[in-house]
């Protein structure tokens, strides 16, 4: 009996010593779910950013161009970022007169490679770094040796990678990118205004208001930079024209809003904008115009403005015409005559008023002015001025419906103005 009671009791023993060896094991090599949660937190990174756009750009222009940098963050986690730049005159952005070739980086200053496929390494160095900081300049301008293949200056693009992240994410704008451009119909006072825009990330980062004169020369903005204006000192205004201008379009970039802005009189003046008393009215219409008409399609020339006009006048006019080009595209055509008598209103304008009498006295279908509107309007579509056929001498043609005034001069005159935007 005493033998049977200690082998029993031996047998407890060991299924109790088995059985503490068991839950020991358990609680050493499967840590309890407060243990796994705390594991788990500290061997998953944390968001570093919060999702979404994040964009920021530089304050002012430097020799004519102001960076912008735009960054998505997705997962926490940057997964593209865009370095770009816009010209103080509008028009297509960096990016894209690079990619076009009108940049020249390579050609016109011998670099390793152009513009944009350098930016595109330093925007592919920011998300593999994933901090903005984590770059080494080796001198003032900004140079790096960290990004292989690039040698241009990058660190605009790191700054305002920065500054935009520790701003937040702000999305989108509400435009369209591209550049945007339109131009007043006639000349008042020899000078036509013009507004060119440029959208990055759906905001207007870039606005110029300018003006062509009939005669042709500089531009508005040129002539009065160039003192030669004189607002100044032949109107007694506080400022030159080109320094009201340009409160103006900053103005426009601060509301992005060219119907944000309210008028004390029919002329057009406003006390919206401190320092400006030229009428602005021109600029605003203009601005919401372009914008109204969407982004211009990226064409083959240079931009600018080009002008040309024949050596002589013949009965009473000279005729001119005047291009201009924004994207590389033609957006902007202006046929007319300069009148020879001084203090003349131009032929456009003379036929205009009605005393031109094409059609009274001449008896053709349309006047002038309207058929020389349809002349430029075959311009813009072909974009091409020697896209034309002429059935005799005289320059007429059956290429224009509606026209039936000799066309000759106006194109010839294009393409010489053009040759300059090749």
């Amino acid at each position: 009996m005493l033998k049977k009671i200690f082998t029993v009791s031996l047998i407890l023993m060991v299924v109790f010593t088995l059985g503490g060896c068991s839950e020991t094991e358990k609680t050493t090599t499967e840590p309890s779910k407060t243990e796994q949660s705390t594991t788990e937190q500290t061997t998953t990174p944390e968001s570093k950013y919060a999702d979404g756009i994040y964009f920021a750009q530089e304050d002012g222009f430097t020799k004519g161009w102001k960076y912008v940098a735009t960054i998505e963050v997705k997962d926490g986690k940057i997964v593209s970022a865009v370095w770009n730049g816009a010209n103080q005159a509008g028009g297509a952005d960096k990016i894209t007169l690079s990619k076009a070739g009108k940049y020249g980086l390579v050609a016109n200053g011998g670099a390793q490679a152009e513009w944009h496929e350098q930016a595109a390494k330093a925007g592919a160095y920011l998300v593999e770094t994933q901090d903005p900081t984590k770059i080494t300049y080796k001198d003032d301008e900004g140079h790096t040796d960290d990004i292989a293949g690039v040698s241009i200056h990058v660190v605009e693009f790191f700054d305002l990678a920065e500054k935009a992240l520790a701003n937040g994410p702000v999305g989108k704008g509400k435009y369209v990118d591209g550049a945007y451009y339109a131009e007043q119909e006639g000349y008042t006072k020899d000078f036509k205004y013009n507004a060119s825009l440029t959208v990055i990330n759906g905001n207007i980062v870039a606005a110029d208001w300018n003006g062509v004169n009939i005669n042709g020369g500089k531009d508005k903005d040129t002539l009065s930079a160039d003192g030669e204006y004189g607002l100044v000192a032949k109107g007694g205004a506080q400022a030159e024209w080109h320094e009201q201008a340009a409160k103006a379009e900053a103005y426009l970039l601060k509301t992005q809003d060219p119907t944000a802005i309210t008028y004390k009189d029919d002329q057009g003046h406003t006390d919206d904008i401190a320092g400006v008393s030229i009428h602005v009215i021109e600029f605003f219409d203009l601005a919401k115009e372009a914008l109204d008409k969407g982004p211009i399609a990226e064409g083959p020339y240079k931009d600018g403005f080009y002008y040309a006009q024949e050596a002589e006048f013949n009965k009473g006019f000279k005729y001119m015409a005047h291009i201009a080009v924004k994207n590389g595209t033609i957006v902007g055509v202006d046929f007319n005559g300069i009148a020879e008598e001084a203090g003349a209103p131009d032929k456009d304008n003379f036929s205009k008023s009605g005393e031109y009498g094409l059609v009274a006295k001449g008896g053709a279908q349309a006047e002038w002015h309207e058929q020389a509107t349809k002349s430029e309007a075959y311009l813009l579509t072909t974009q091409d001025p020697t896209k034309i056929t002429y059935k005799d001498d005289a320059g007429h043609t059956d290429d224009i419906a509606g026209v039936s005034i000799h066309v000759i001069e106006f194109f010839t005159l294009a393409e010489q103005a053009l040759a300059e935007a090749k």
